[in-house]
């Protein structure tokens, strides 16, 4: 499957979050950020953490246009999410996410 070029990454260590997510979009507008958990995907087989990292990309590759970062903290089970302002578009990508991968939950936006 080809997808559109989507920034994520898997957390393997290193510089901290706030240095790495991108507080700007291209234009020079300021992103909203957003964070989901995904409860108990560490402890899954690697084979189904796979698929579900698979399905997140895909996800969030239909709102390329508006995700500017994505990174998953699999030792925290947590997705962190950096789009631009558009009304809407945080629980647009979130209900997109639920519906794709059983057991997400929107656990802040900001």
């Amino acid at each position: 499957m080809n997808l559109p070029k989507v920034s994520f990454n898997i957390l393997e260590g290193g510089e901290p979050l706030r240095k790495r997510a991108p507080s700007h979009d291209e234009h020079g507008r300021v992103v909203t950020d957003f964070m989901m958990l995904l409860p108990g995907l560490r402890d899954k087989p690697r084979l189904l953490i796979n698929e579900t990292l698979q399905t997140i990309h895909a996800t969030l590759a239909c709102f390329s246009e508006h995700v500017v970062f994505a990174e998953l903290n699999l030792k925290l089970n947590l997705l962190w999410i950096s789009c631009k302002p558009v009304k809407g578009m945080r629980n647009s990508i979130a209900g997109a996410i639920q519906d794709r991968v059983p057991g997400a939950k929107l656990v802040s936006h900001i």
